[in-house]
């Protein structure tokens, strides 16, 4: 029987490239500048720019539940590698009183505009993301053994190696894929919550305005 091809007959070599770009990148425009940025927004105590930060890092750690889940080989992580990306980007620019706010601030003062940057690179590449794991959809399915899923293993793999070591040397313990596993499923259930009370309570109360949020 002939190997199995990820659907979009990109050659396995070059699609594990492309998934391996996708983590490298994904590590600075999702955890390294923002993580500048929020410290930045902090000291100058930019109140509109760190709110956007807030809810920001609060979308994100989706990404962390995938990772986790992954890490377990289960295969729901793979839905939310294309779920996490789109959310990443409706919380970039949903808010109509964070955006007023930001396009009140000088053209070319530098962290305003190093955020406008962020947000709009970050953009991009959420969309590119989501279109590439939309690709390993098929993993949901089982078959993790097939090179499109494999690719995407690979990153939780090795994060799981390095948190393996950390966490014994702090911890004295064992980081085991299925603590990883429980982890990401307990995050997820107090995502899933916290989204849903966001969605019936919050929402149709102040539309899309962030406030203090």
């Amino acid at each position: 029987m002939a190997p199995y091809r990820p659907r979009s007959s990109v050659p396995d070599p070059l699609y594990r490239s492309l998934v391996w770009l996708a983590v490298r990148l994904g590590l600075l425009f999702t955890v390294g500048l923002p993580l500048v940025l929020l410290v930045w927004t902090s000291v100058r105590r930019e109140g509109a720019l760190r709110r956007l930060l807030g809810l920001y890092w609060k979308m994100a750690s989706l990404l962390l539940i995938a990772l986790l889940l992954l890490t377990n080989k289960a295969p729901l992580g793979f839905a939310l590698l294309v779920a996490a990306p789109l959310l990443l980007v409706a919380v970039l620019w949903f808010w109509v009183d964070l955006n007023e706010e930001l396009a009140d601030f000088p053209t070319w003062r530098g962290l305003p505009l190093t955020v406008r940057i962020w947000r709009w690179s970050l953009t991009f590449y959420a969309l590119a993301l989501a279109a590439l794991a939309s690709t390993c959809l098929s993993c949901l399915t089982g078959g993790l053994e097939r090179p499109v899923c494999a690719a995407w293993l690979e990153a939780p793999d090795q994060l799981h190696g390095v948190l393996a070591q950390i966490f014994g040397f702090v911890f004295g313990g064992r980081w085991t894929p299925a603590v990883a596993g429980f982890l990401g499923y307990a995050g997820l259930a107090g995502y899933a919550v916290g989204l849903l009370q966001w969605l019936l309570v919050r929402l149709p109360r102040q539309g899309r305005v962030a406030g203090e949020f």
